[in-house]
């Protein structure tokens, strides 16, 4: 049996039995079958089912975010946003999927010659509880609509956001079985991946899941796009507009309780302004509200599961033993867990060399712009980072030095359905959305006609 437990008062929400054995190997066929089907399906009714569903999810937000929010903890109002990002991720791909799946001419000595980008069957989905519904739809809207099928193994603590994204299907008017979940532990997952309907994984989660669900894929040699963990770098340098940047760490590092793989970690600044930032943090850190998330006047939510509150605080003891000063925060009950800054962080400190997966900001002081590109490097991960300076030129040549997939300049690093993300080292490889996104796991075929 999966539980549901709002995270906020402990409560039991909801219990689900595991999919047995039977069950899942009929889904798996449904999936064959609606695979199948949409091969016969035109774009433009793929496109319709699609629009359909962003149409329901608008008109059923707060449902859907109320499961959100009473499953995992985010407040109703990050979860509402949630639900309505995905809704506009679909109005972008029904409007630009054409153009992505356009063959592809290239000149040779051929009479023509092209690339086309084909369906290939199911993919399987691995998603994380931190975005029971964004994780999700950035994989299915995209494929989909290319024509594959999809399953979800989603984490077990949302297992209500996953059936309710399949009623989305269902009832959307694509053929049965087109998206569906299927409810297991990680230890049962190598059968699933393992069957050759099954032609690719994606998995968003740690980077020790990754490595896991990887070694499975490559034995049966399927397809792998991983999106992992990260310890992001928000670089504050000298010439920073410093009100902007102070307001976007925070925003950045306390969202969603700070249980995301982009949020702004590291917060590494350079040393003339270290004094004037940190007092500005913490003026926007003292007014944060953490509690109730049903509530509109509460900021940040509990975080997902007692254990998850229960390392962070060890990493925090850690860091604090190693010489790191803990200027607000620090306390937790439960799940909620305060929102907490740390200053003087070295490299050696645990918030520097661990991702920390909570309200934990860490301030790190850089001597000057080289020490600082430096330090956002040193860690094995490379998911995302920000750079804040008002010199533009400085700002396009230092982020070609940022090992990471994603650099964006005066701005909190997010992903767009327009822009392919992922990273690189220990946080992935692989791309999700934009055009890179969904091309991934469609067969990429070189016609030539002679």
């Amino acid at each position: 049996m999966f539980k549901s437990i709002y995270p906020y008062t402990q409560e039991l929400i909801a219990e689900y039995q595991e999919h047995t054995e039977n069950e899942i190997a009929t889904k798996l066929l449904t999936g064959e079958k609606a695979y199948r089907e949409l091969l016969k399906t035109p774009l433009d009714k793929r496109r319709e089912w699609m629009a359909g569903i962003a149409t329901s999810m608008r008109n059923n937000v707060t449902e859907h975010a109320t499961i959100i929010t009473r499953e995992m903890g985010k407040t109703l109002k990050e979860a509402t946003a949630e639900v309505l990002k995905c809704a506009t991720t679909i109005d972008y791909y029904v409007e630009n999927i054409e153009s992505i799946l356009q063959p592809r001419i290239i000149t040779s000595d051929a009479q023509k010659s092209y690339v086309s980008y084909e369906p290939k069957g199911i993919i399987l989905a691995i998603m994380p509880w931190n975005f029971p519904y964004w994780q999700v739809f950035r994989f299915a809207i995209p494929n989909i609509l290319a024509g594959n099928a999809g399953i979800l193994k989603h984490a077990s603590n949302v297992s209500g956001c996953a059936l309710a994204i399949e009623r989305l299907f269902t009832e959307s008017g694509f053929p049965m079985g087109t998206f569906q979940s299927v409810l297991l532990s990680s230890k049962h997952i190598e059968p699933i991946i393992a069957d050759p309907r099954i032609q690719g994984v994606t998995l968003t989660g740690s980077t020790p899941a990754g490595k896991s669900v990887a070694a499975l894929a490559g034995k049966y040699i399927k397809k792998t796009v991983l999106e992992l963990g990260g310890s992001d770098p928000f670089i504050v340098l000298k010439d920073a507009d410093l009100k902007e940047a102070a307001k976007t760490a925070v925003q950045g590092r306390m969202q969603n309780a700070g249980q995301s793989c982009i949020a702004a970690k590291r917060w590494i600044v350079e040393q003339p302004v270290l004094e004037e930032f940190t007092a500005a943090v913490s003026d926007i850190i003292r007014q944060l509200k953490q509690g109730d998330p049903m509530q509109e006047s509460t900021n940040m939510g509990p975080m997902a599961r007692p254990d998850l509150a229960d390392d962070l605080a060890r990493q925090l003891g850690e860091s604090v033993k190693q010489g790191s000063r803990l200027v607000l925060g620090g306390t937790h009950e439960g799940c909620n867990f305060a929102p907490t800054l740390l200053t003087g962080v070295t490299v050696d400190a645990t918030a520097f060399r661990e991702e920390t997966f909570g309200p934990l900001a860490a301030i790190i002081s850089a001597a000057d712009e080289d020490a600082a590109i430096a330090l956002a490097n040193e860690t094995e991960f490379g998911l995302g980072s920000a750079l804040w300076t008002k010199d533009l030129e400085k700002a396009a040549r230092l982020a070609t030095r940022i090992e990471s997939g994603n650099v964006f300049i005066n701005a909190m690093m997010r992903s767009d359905a327009r822009l392919p993300f992922g990273g690189v080292k220990q946080s992935g490889y692989g791309r999700e959305l934009s055009l890179e996104g969904t091309h991934e796991f469609l067969n990429v075929k070189t016609v030539y006609i002679h």
